[in-house]
């Protein structure tokens, strides 16, 4: 791996390539995966429809502590209509009147980023109106305090049209994350009590195809990734 800069094209001392645009060297490929996630033209390309019987996440094969974390992603298209509520700034659902979760068809696809090794500490990529980088496995814990989920919630939706490129920057250190998408602070400084004090970073499998309709769920992941750098701190 060498040291790279992805947001300006050029070296920075201390950051590290963690994709070469070639193959998928650094990277723990899911045992059984058959080909679904690999590199299409200088990308990570990934259809979700991985074969592996576990674990279907890309997964680096290094593990980081402190860092910051840059990777560019797109969204290919969108794959069904998916019934999404709308978060609200303490990390709820909007309610009707009596007191049900108000859900809205629209398309969508669903990704992801796993920092320190664990899904809890998911950096979602969706279509939701809430918009990407929110912190769904704080943002939804029921048993976390308001204010950690609250600090879940994306403050603004940064994210460019499906089928665009959007960019990532993600800065943690120690318990705590913030999460800039297209240069605009979405999550900032948010505290993950309980997160691991290090380990690998995962892009994420979600959805497939569904065994009785054949067709793609409609939160699958189809999504490319290019640009993955990582500048360890500390």
């Amino acid at each position: 791996m060498s040291d790279c800069c992805c947001s300006s094209g050029s070296c920075e001392t201390g950051w590290v390539k963690l994709f070469n645009g070639e193959d998928l060297r650094g990277w723990a490929v899911p045992d059984g995966d058959n080909g679904h996630w690999k590199v299409v033209d200088g990308v990570i390309d990934y259809d979700a429809r991985s074969e592996a019987t576990g674990d279907k996440n890309l997964w680096t094969a290094d593990s980081f502590g402190d860092f910051v974390f840059h990777v560019e992603w797109r969204l290919k298209e969108t794959t069904g209509l998916y019934p999404m509520p709308t978060v609200l700034p303490d990390g709820s659902y909007e309610t009707d009147a009596d007191g049900e979760v108000i859900k809205v068809l629209r398309p969508n696809a669903d990704s992801g980023v796993y920092v320190r090794g664990t899904s809890k500490a998911q950096i979602n990529i969706w279509c939701w109106p809430i918009g990407s980088g929110e912190i769904w496995g704080y943002r939804t814990d029921a048993s976390m305090p308001p204010e950690v989920r609250a600090a879940c919630v994306p403050k603004v939706c940064a994210d460019n049209p499906v089928g665009e490129w959007n960019t990532y920057e993600v800065t943690m250190k120690g318990d705590r994350i913030t999460v800039t998408l297209n240069g605009q602070v979405v999550i900032d400084g948010a505290q993950l009590p309980g997160v691991p004090e290090e380990g690998p970073i995962a892009l994420q499998h979600h959805g497939g195809m569904n065994a009785q309709t054949g067709e793609m769920s409609p939160a699958s992941s189809l999504i490319q990734f290019r640009n993955v750098c990582i500048k360890p701190l500390g």
